[in-house]
């Protein structure tokens, strides 16, 4: 028997090219479709686990699903903006309770999170080091976050400017690490949560700038009773620290001012279905979504895409084994006079036979274990890289 593998194992390292071809080939067949099954079931099990935790969402009328992968992974494109008003109507229905979400900046790649510390509870984030923000331009980061980034307590990030030609919009700010949070292996692993009121600054709402009572004369364009005007030179920060934070200050109706989504936390079952109705009836520009039945609908979507594909895949499959099949007879009619040498030098039926079995077992065991190899890839890591694939 000994014999027999060593033979075969010689013929197929001496064939090494038409070895692998046909290796790969069976490992296609095998490995496509129990990926796209281990694919499909882990993606849903992330998919509705953080869906069905979330109770509620409310935002401007728009896309339901673009609204929940915004929400819920703070990634993709950013949904239409509603206003910080709804979250105050929600409080005052006494209802549920809202929690804000401005998800539009980045920092480093990461997604900037405005929120407030409600967010953190309703989430139940422990802190691995430090603690919550709690003054204008302060950040706690998510696990990977500060791996990726080696970032840790009292280190600063500077947030990202939307285009490079923006320079009156989006106000770059460097915002200072007070927390870690312990890894919860989601979206908040990959995020740097900020007051509401950071973001705000950000994106220019906000700011903080000299004391223009005690400003120079070359500041100031015009000073009255009521009033000083500064001109271009006045210095704007663009760092939040103890001593300035009390200049910084917002102009405007802060219900007017923009947010994401409104993550709302039900009282109970009840006040839910009473709040969604009311959403639905009004004739407001906002609308509720209830994040498992958006989520829901995109999985009836993937796995009847699904259907699809392994039809295709079976019928591909087909296909490549019945070639798999040709190669092999084709090889054994041409290898006869190699039996030939076999028998003459006294080898039997039973042995050549064995041998031209094992070099035939050998490719599928082959395909098997790199097949195996791959599925297992994929059950770690496919979900993470379809979740990207959907939210980019």
């Amino acid at each position: 028997m000994t014999d027999i593998l060593f033979l075969a194992g010689r013929y197929l390292l001496f064939h090494r090219w038409k070895t692998f071809v046909l290796v790969m080939a069976i490992t296609l067949v095998v490995f496509l479709p129990a990926a796209l099954n281990v694919l499909v079931e882990r993606s849903a099990q992330q998919l509705t686990a953080r869906a069905k935790t979330t109770p509620l969402l409310i935002g401007a009328k728009g896309s339901p699903l673009e609204l929940t992968l915004s929400s819920l992974y703070f990634d993709g494109g950013t949904p239409t903006l509603t206003r910080y008003r709804e979250v105050a109507n929600v409080r005052d229905s006494q209802l549920a309770n809202p929690i804000p979400l401005y998800v539009r900046f980045r920092a480093s790649g990461y997604a900037i999170v405005g929120t407030t510390l409600d967010y953190v509870e309703f989430r139940k984030l422990e802190y691995a080091e430090g603690r919550s923000f709690a003054m204008l331009g302060e950040t706690v980061i998510g696990a990977t976050v500060a791996s990726e980034l080696g970032l840790s307590v009292g280190d600063s990030v500077v947030s990202s400017p939307e285009s490079a030609f923006d320079l009156a919009g989006v106000y770059p700010l460097k915002l200072t690490v007070v927390g870690i949070f312990e890894p919860t292996f989601t979206a908040d692993d990959e995020s740097l949560f900020v007051d509401l009121k950071t973001a705000w600054v950000i994106e220019g709402l906000g700011h903080g700038h000299q004391n223009l009572e005690t400003a120079e004369a070359s500041v100031v364009l015009q000073r009255d009773e009521n009033r000083i005007v500064a001109n271009a030179s006045l210095l704007q920060y663009n760092e939040i620290t103890p001593e300035n934070a009390e200049s910084f200050h917002f102009h405007g109706d802060l219900g007017e001012f923009p947010v994401s989504a409104i993550l709302v936390v039900p009282n109970d079952t009840k006040s839910g279905v009473i709040l969604q109705g009311r959403v639905e009836n009004s004739a407001g520009d906002t609308q509720i979504v209830r994040p498992s039945l958006v989520i829901e609908a995109l999985l009836a979507t993937v796995l009847t895409v699904q259907q699809y594909v392994v039809a295709a895949v079976a019928l591909v499959g087909l296909a490549t084994v019945s070639l798999a099949v040709l190669v092999f007879l084709l090889s054994l009619r041409l290898r006869q006079r190699e039996r030939l040498t076999l028998y003459k030098i006294g080898s039997s039926r039973g042995v050549v036979t064995g041998l031209m079995a094992a070099e035939v077992l050998a490719v599928i065991a082959a395909s098997a274990v790199v097949s195996a190899l791959l599925t297992t890839w994929v059950s770690f890591y496919g979900a993470d890289l379809i979740r990207e694939f959907l939210l980019s």
